[in-house]
């Protein structure tokens, strides 16, 4: 009986394999429409009995999935009300002038508004229609590459460069909740910016508008901005959704104070927009959500849930530690492996899955490499942050589906900021913790 629970379970982590590879592949390619490959999931680790129903759909009990659909019924709220439109007009003038400077400023505020909003998902949702008022503002209409630059400039910038502020995104979440269960160690918000900050905010955000610059060369047109024509009184609907905007931005700035999760105050959001008199769209405007990509979230999170608990996860990391070069004494070198490393988890299980997986191994690769333990720990970061396809971060495709930016033209700028973070952040990183005394 226990030779056969054993070749059960070699299956069971062999046949999770292959569905990893496919659900990747797809994704990754864009052969298929992105919710057929997460149906295809869904189906197949159904029939296969690669783990419980509660687990291959442990994705729709997520914040992460109800966070999305919040977000896209607020943002069908900012476009609809013309609120995004009034906002892109007060920034028009400020904003005006060089494209390259108008990626500068997306870039820099998508970073600036980590610091007072938790949820990387929840500011794509607010940002998104801005910036898409903002290039009808500037002439970038449909299909020109300065629009699908605009977008991608805040799909990247946002979970990229949150990376550097600790409660910011989900993966930081994520490893510290894990680095303090399993060995008590604190994370403290002041240290970890100074290490993150300079090198994974500044300097890759310079990167990437250099990137989106060159890839998606264009020119505003200032004849289309208009900042002298008197501003129209503001609509009863703009009103309301002000107000809700404005509530709903003090509930994620103050999450510490409330504990209440951001997933939830964004749901409340939605739920009070689409309610009668209270809110500013009709119930049937629900229609309009595109559902695809938060059915791509919710497969997303439960192909990772079924590698973690088939075991896959762990087997994976383990194989890695078998082969990776850790040698204690060689710190640049160790630098470089656990930074690879990282980011190979990022690519299997995404940047959310990465943190749980790779903080778990921390010991072991500690005193493999004889680096100490929070340093082993912090240098995760470096990797998961380094992307190189869309699927490894939801907001990037949250980002797309809201932008109507193409998949081929997403893949691209992932794949050469990657790259770059790979060749340059890292060592840049690695010189910078030398700086700050963190290898004696």
């Amino acid at each position: 009986m226990q030779a056969a629970s054993i070749l059960a379970d070699e299956q069971t982590v062999l046949v999770t394999g292959m569905l990893l590879v496919v659900c990747m592949g797809l994704w990754a390619t864009g052969i298929v429409a992105e919710v057929v490959t997460a149906m295809l999931f869904f189906a197949a680790a159904m029939l296969l009995k690669l783990a419980p129903a509660s687990t291959v759909f442990s994705g729709f009990s997520s914040s992460a999935f109800w966070l999305v659909l919040s977000g896209m019924v607020v943002g069908l709220a900012i476009t609809r009300t013309g609120l995004g439109t009034r906002l892109a007009r007060s920034l028009a003038g400020r904003l005006s002038g060089s494209y390259t400077g108008f990626i500068g400023a997306v870039v820099a505020l998508s970073f600036a508004l980590a610091f007072v909003m938790p949820s990387n998902l929840g500011r794509i949702a607010l940002m998104i229609p801005v910036v898409l008022a903002l290039c009808d503002a500037f002439g970038l209409g449909p299909g020109r590459p300065g629009r699908s630059g605009a977008v991608l400039a805040v799909a990247l910038a946002t979970p990229l460069l949150s990376a550097a502020i600790l409660p910011a995104n989900v993966p930081n979440l994520v490893m510290a909740g894990t680095a303090e269960t399993q060995y008590g160690l604190h994370l403290a918000y002041l240290p970890y910016l100074l290490l993150h900050a300079p090198v994974l905010a500044g300097v890759k955000g310079m990167i990437l508008v250099a990137a989106i610059v060159r890839l998606f060369p264009d020119r505003m047109s200032a004849a289309a901005v208009d900042t002298d024509e008197p501003a129209l009184a503001f609509s009863p609907e703009e009103r309301r959704l002000t107000i809700i905007l404005g509530l709903t931005l003090a509930f994620w700035v103050t999450d510490s104070l409330h504990h209440i999760a951001p997933a939830w105050v964004g749901l409340t959001a939605a739920v009070i927009c689409l309610l009668p008199r209270i809110g500013v769209l009709p119930a049937e405007a629900f229609g309009a959500v595109n559902l695809r990509t938060c059915f791509y979230v919710a497969a997303l999170l439960g192909l990772v849930a079924v590698v973690n608990e088939t075991g896959l996860g762990s087997r994976l990391g383990h194989a890695l530690l078998a082969v990776a070069p850790l040698e204690p004494g060689a710190p640049a070198q160790n630098f470089g492996v656990l930074t690879a490393i990282a980011s190979l988890f990022a690519i299997v299980v995404t940047a959310n899955g990465a943190p749980a997986l790779y903080t778990a191994l921390a010991g072991e690769m500690s005193r493999a490499s004889g680096l100490d333990l929070a340093n082993v720990v912090m240098i995760q970061v470096v990797g998961y942050s380094t992307l190189f396809l869309p699927y490894q971060a939801p907001p990037i495709v949250m980002a797309m589906d809201l932008g109507r930016v193409p998949l081929r033209s997403a893949t691209i700028l992932t794949l050469v900021v990657g790259l770059a973070s790979l060749f340059v952040i890292a060592p840049l990183d690695y010189l910078w913790w030398n700086i700050l005394g963190r290898f004696p």
